[in-house]
């Protein structure tokens, strides 16, 4: 689901990128916005029903290792956006890197849940890593709904 988020705000950008102008600047922080809180409010739920139920991701070498790939690529990625998005002077770029940011925290929670897990059987280390990722999604809703004298 965080994936397909993730999609969402990229397919903004894509939207955005033709024809810059500060209304469809605006619409397209505000679509972002939408999908910050949508992401916390999953993840949120989430944590939540692993907390409550005690389900945990099971460790494995295959998933250790590409889910350490996806949390170096995404954060390669939202490093990439984020600057592109500042060189072009373009806030929904720099913005949507966020997104993309919160993403490689999200595969660092779920690894540090699985190895803690598997090292110290700490099964709830990965929805507790959940709930500080929610608290960063919804500090990012806030600053695009309520944005300071900095957008980027």
């Amino acid at each position: 689901m965080d994936s397909f988020i993730e999609i969402g705000a990229s397919t903004v950008v894509l939207w955005e990128l033709p024809e810059t102008g500060e209304a469809r600047q605006r619409r397209a922080l505000q679509l972002i916005g939408i999908a910050f809180v949508l992401l916390a409010a999953y993840l949120l739920v989430q944590s939540m029903v692993a907390l409550i139920t005690g389900h945990h991701a099971s460790p494995g070498a295959g998933g250790i290792s590409w889910t350490a790939v996806t949390a170096i690529m995404m954060f390669a990625l939202a490093g990439l956006k984020g600057r592109t998005g500042r060189a072009l002077g373009n806030p929904v770029l720099a913005t949507e890197a966020r997104v993309t940011f919160v993403d490689g925290l999200g595969a660092v929670a779920v690894l540090t849940g699985i190895v803690l897990n598997l090292v110290l059987g700490w099964r709830w280390a990965d929805p507790v890593a959940g709930f500080v990722i929610v608290c960063y999604a919804v500090r990012e809703s806030i600053r695009i709904f309520r944005p300071g004298p900095e957008w980027l």
